[in-house]
């Protein structure tokens, strides 16, 4: 199993939409950048995820699973673009903000560190269970 971390703002897609969808999951469309793209076409089906909440928040909230590997994104025209599927498995018991990451030497290296911009990212073993313990878990 891989793990990884998608980026939503919390005002067009937060936890609890991700939540209201089920374990159907939801697809995660309008990623526009060739790394983040083939990040999950690298995706299999069952690998883990944090939910990680951008903008003012900056904390990582949830955990989800892949459901769906790579297929075209709904959200394009052009045939450039796809995108996985995601269902949310369980909130953190206490959100781990990006500044606990900054603050952790064992995190320093994380992508969300090193590759702020990017929406969806890899996550070492080591890093994810690093940021599951932070969160409670």
């Amino acid at each position: 199993m891989a793990y990884w971390l998608f980026k939503s703002e919390p005002g067009t897609w937060s936890w609890d939409m991700q939540v209201k969808k089920g374990k159907a999951g939801q697809e995660w469309d309008g990623v526009r950048n060739f790394t983040a793209r083939n990040n999950m076409r690298a995706m299999r089906r069952g690998d883990q995820g944090f939910f990680y909440h951008s903008g003012d928040a900056k904390a990582v909230v949830g955990i989800v699973e892949v459901v769906k590997v790579a297929h075209p994104d709904s959200t394009d025209d052009t045939g450039k673009w796809e995108c996985v599927d995601i269902a949310a498995i369980k909130a953190l018991p206490k959100p781990v903000t990006l500044a606990d990451v900054k603050a952790d030497k064992a995190l320093a290296e994380m992508a969300l560190v090193r590759l702020s911009r990017l929406s969806v990212q890899p996550v070492t073993e080591a890093e994810w269970k690093r940021v599951c313990k932070l969160g409670g878990l």
